[in-house]
């Protein structure tokens, strides 16, 4: 009778453990695909992040290029009244003469 006793709390012992390493397993499993799911959308949240500074970028270096050519085209426009100046005053010191 002893050893019947003793053999079914074993047997209980050993059918809990197994319940247990399974609800482990099963616990494990969720938590590797909720891992994998997190690290997905993290990838995609940092692709997105990656897509919108290249946006930015590239806008900001559009930008100093427009900002570029209007310094060029004032740089030209004075540089023609400099020459018109001269040009009249040149005119003005012959005709004096």
């Amino acid at each position: 009778m002893k050893k019947v006793l003793i053999a079914a709390m074993a047997l209980t012992l050993s059918v809990s453990v197994m319940t247990s390493c399974r609800d482990t397993k099963d616990k494990t499993e969720e938590a590797s695909e909720e891992a994998a799911k997190t690290l997905e959308e993290a990838g995609e949240d940092l692709e997105k992040a990656a897509e919108d500074a290249a946006d930015a970028m590239k806008e900001a270096g559009e930008d100093a290029k427009e900002m570029g050519e209007k310094a060029l085209d004032s740089i030209k426009k004075a540089g023609e009244e400099t020459i018109d100046a001269t040009k009249e005053a040149a005119k003005k010191a012959i005709d004096s003469m």
